[in-house]
């Protein structure tokens, strides 16, 4: 097999080593969640008077209740993420508000609003489903179980 055949049948491997795939959710969570809380939460946080003034109150249990359960989603269910601690619970918390933002406080704007709940959407569910990876807290914890 020459040079050139191993680079295409590497690209176009559809089974990886749990290293590359610990790897692969390691990149997911931590710059899903860096984003997340750059972008969204610590915003938020730092000025918690002006979240509460203008967040939108999907669910009808207040602007209060909104705005902190936002800021508990964006900056803390966030930061679990990226460590990989309770990464499934974490990402639950946080698709139950990009989900809401993208179905309720978006649903009549145009996609290029919509676009960015979407993305984080995608992201969370998909780390609900593979979980946190090879280089995660869970990870750790899992193997102290398992002993």
């Amino acid at each position: 097999m020459n040079a050139f055949t191993s680079v295409i049948k590497k690209s176009i491997a559809t089974t990886h080593s749990n290293a590359r795939s610990g790897l692969g959710l390691l990149f997911l969570r931590f710059f899903g969640a860096f984003a997340l809380i750059r972008t969204h939460g610590w915003p938020k946080l730092m000025d918690l008077e002006g979240t509460m003034a203008h967040i939108p109150d999907p669910t009808g249990l207040g602007p209060t209740f909104s705005a902190y359960y936002a800021i508990f989603a964006n900056v803390f269910c966030a930061l679990l993420v990226m460590l990989g601690l309770f990464t499934r619970w974490a990402s639950f918390a946080v698709i139950s508000i990009t989900l809401s933002g993208l179905f309720i406080v978006h649903a009549a704007d145009p996609a290029k609003v919509q676009d960015t709940p979407l993305i984080y959407s995608i992201v969370f569910i998909a780390l609900i489903i593979l979980g946190s990876g090879k280089y995660s807290l869970d990870a750790i914890i899992e193997k102290k179980i398992n002993q």
